[in-house]
């Protein structure tokens, strides 16, 4: 087997990271909300212009946290792409929703908005957008028509942070957003998310159940003499190492995104023409967003042209991958009925992912632009 010489992704520190994970140690706290914790939220409320930040031990986490704040209950409808992760979805399923699986535009990827009256119903309780690759779903639409059928907007935006629609940032359209800093995120601490909540009405609760099901925030603003247990809860907060970690990423944010840009824009760039010739799409960003260059992708002619660039790039060692498996089809997705996502089942088997991460050098980005462009339709 061929060694892998361009791995897909790998994490790279950008900052202080080790400083501040001793400063963390040296302060004597490492369990979860403190001040590095306070330092990451604060920073992420002021770049989101959101009225909370709470962050959370996985973006997975994140989205139960929403599922828990929507009461979301059996019997109730949440509408998600069949083309995401499952945690979009398991978050929901788990409150004992049924979901209801949308399909998604050929050209961003991201839910098709106009099939969204169709599949709102009197049960449905959320509507939860997945801004896949970092682009925008047309979210004015979404929200309007979740608005008009009371259903609740919660936006997936473990690819989008810093992303905008019109001007405005992703993860700010719904009730609550979710980020994720997953190790294969542009900002990472190996596992972590985030919380983003812009409905104020919903801050109170969700403090309570981050702190365990207990009024602890209330309590350490001196609002109550003793905290207690008020409502439901669990552990869902990050310990301070993990935040330390991410409070640096964060710094260097604007660093990051500068060099995924460059490398995303000379992938587009050095590939367009081969593209045009062998029958390959290359990523669509429309106009009125601008996207988080979380990942650069290209949609084979067929999926024998997927599994034969994959294999030509693995042989020269390059850990190129696809991408999700249409959900409606899982084993777990045909349990909660039948249903036709055309594009989605097209997508799966077209779609490869090429390496981009910070650490990247030139060198194996150059390689693999030139791996690439060795490979002729039909192998």
């Amino acid at each position: 087997m061929t060694a892998i010489r361009v791995p897909f992704n790998r994490a790279s520190l950008v900052g202080s990271e080790i400083d501040y994970i001793c400063r963390a140690l040296d302060g004597g706290h490492i369990s979860g909300a403190g001040p590095f914790t306070e330092k990451c939220e604060d920073l992420l409320e002021k770049s989101l212009g959101a009225p909370r930040v709470l962050l959370t031990t996985s973006g997975t986490s994140a989205l139960e946290l929403c599922a828990l704040l929507l009461d979301i209950r059996p019997g109730d409808e949440v509408i998600v792409p069949s083309f995401t992760f499952t945690s979009t979805v398991n978050a929901f399923v788990l409150r004992g929703a049924r979901p209801v699986f949308a399909d998604i535009r050929p050209d961003t990827l991201c839910m098709d908005e106009k099939l969204l009256s169709g599949l709102l119903t009197e049960r449905t309780r959320a509507v939860v957008p997945v801004h896949y690759a970092g682009v925008a779903c047309e979210m004015e639409r979404i929200a309007a028509l979740a608005s008009e059928a009371g259903a609740a907007v919660v936006e997936d935006n473990a690819h989008g942070l810093l992303a905008t629609y019109r001007g405005r940032p992703l993860g700010t359209f719904g009730a609550m957003s979710i980020l994720s800093f997953h190790e294969t995120k542009n900002v990472t601490c190996g596992e972590g998310g985030a919380i983003v909540i812009n409905d104020p009405g919903l801050i109170e609760r969700a403090e309570i159940i981050c702190e365990k099901g207990t009024d602890r925030s209330r309590f350490f603003r001196g609002l109550v003499d003793k905290y207690t247990w008020v409502d439901v809860g669990s552990s869902y907060r990050p310990s301070e190492i993990l935040a330390a970690f991410l409070f640096a990423q964060l710094e260097k944010v604007d660093a990051i995104q500068g060099v995924r840009r460059r490398f995303w824009e000379s992938y587009r760039d050095s590939l367009g023409d081969w593209a045009s010739s062998n029958g390959v799409k290359l990523p669509t960003v429309p106009e009125g967003c601008s996207q988080a260059f979380h990942l650069f992708y290209m949609l084979m002619g067929s999926r024998r042209d997927q599994e034969l660039l994959l294999g030509h790039l693995r042989e020269r060692g390059i850990l190129a991958v696809f991408h999700y498996q249409p959900l409606h089809l899982s084993h777990m997705g045909r349990s909660f009925g039948e249903c036709s996502c055309p594009v989605t089942e097209d997508i799966a088997q077209r779609i490869i992912r090429l390496p981009l991460f910070p650490g990247l050098s030139l060198e194996d980005h150059r390689y693999v632009v030139d791996s690439v462009l060795e490979f002729r339709r039909g192998g």
